[in-house]
């Protein structure tokens, strides 16, 4: 069992596979294009498959994979099988926007993705269009069928409650989702730099409390961050994984307060 210096048990992974994303949220990615990591950067799956055996080992018991979009990293249901496959590891997520969801959502679920959380902040389609700096509405939520068509259940609509957001808005999507079988999780729009909350109007669900935090993440160029508000990050030692891994642990501070050494779109959420 991975215990933290607070007596929080770590047992949650999250996977960012790419820094890479086919939208480019207003909260997420600057507006002006930013240099990617290069391919040689971005761990490969075998990497990811080997962190995650010792992560298992140690009491890791749920992994969700994350981007930017985890649907644009090429055979992505490759790395879903090897992770799925792994003793310990009792479920395999992902959270993804669902515009790429409807060609692969059947392979996922037979290759052992378990659930999906589709990102939707809005059920207005030339809103959703500016809040994803070009995103079609129209494939959002085909890709929600096509999740409920593959049994990739349960599905979670994750709607950021924007400083603009309102509440018919909010009404809509939870009709929308009681209609569907759906569950909403509402997210609070927050600064990473200073953690400020910007959507007070409204109760939300996301992100957790600090005392409750039970994650870990892994970045797509191999750092293991202790906290999404702490600059704080640990290169992985593959040499020496399980090392890395109990180093992030004994790291994470008690109530994170800020990160300004990455963009949300590298972390992963």
């Amino acid at each position: 069992m991975l215990l933290d210096r607070f007596n929080r048990k770590i047992d949650y992974l999250r996977i960012s596979v790419t820094d890479r994303c086919n939208h480019r949220c207003i909260y997420c990615m600057p507006e002006v294009p930013f240099l990617h990591k290069s391919h040689g950067d971005i761990l490969s799956y075998e990497q990811i498959e080997s962190l995650t055996k010792v992560a298992a080992k140690m009491g890791i018991t749920k992994v969700r994979l994350t981007g930017g979009e985890p649907l644009v990293r090429k055979d992505i249901e490759r790395l879903v099988a090897k992770l799925a496959a792994i003793d310990g590891i009792d479920e395999v997520c992902m959270t993804t926007n669902g515009s790429l969801l409807t060609d692969i959502a059947a392979k996922l679920k037979r290759s052992g993705l378990k659930r999906v959380n589709i990102s939707i902040d809005s059920l207005d389609a030339d809103r959703y269009h500016r809040i994803t700096r070009g995103g079609d509405l129209r494939q959002a939520l085909a890709g929600v069928d096509a999740a409920i068509k593959a049994k990739l259940t349960p599905i979670k609509i994750n709607m950021v409650i924007l400083d603009d957001t309102n509440e018919k808005e909010i009404e809509k999507m939870k009709a929308f989702c009681e209609q569907r079988g759906l569950q909403l999780q509402k997210i609070m729009q927050f600064s990473l730099y200073d953690r400020t909350d910007l959507s007070r109007r409204f109760q939300t669900q996301r992100p957790p409390k600090c005392s409750r935090c039970n994650r870990l993440r892994l970045t797509a160029d191999g750092f293991l961050k202790p906290c999404l508000f702490f600059d704080d990050e640990i290169r992985v030692n593959f040499d020496n994984i399980g090392g890395s891994i109990l180093e992030a642990v004994a790291r994470k501070p008690e109530n994170g307060s800020s990160c300004r050494n990455r963009l949300m779109s590298q972390i992963g959420g």
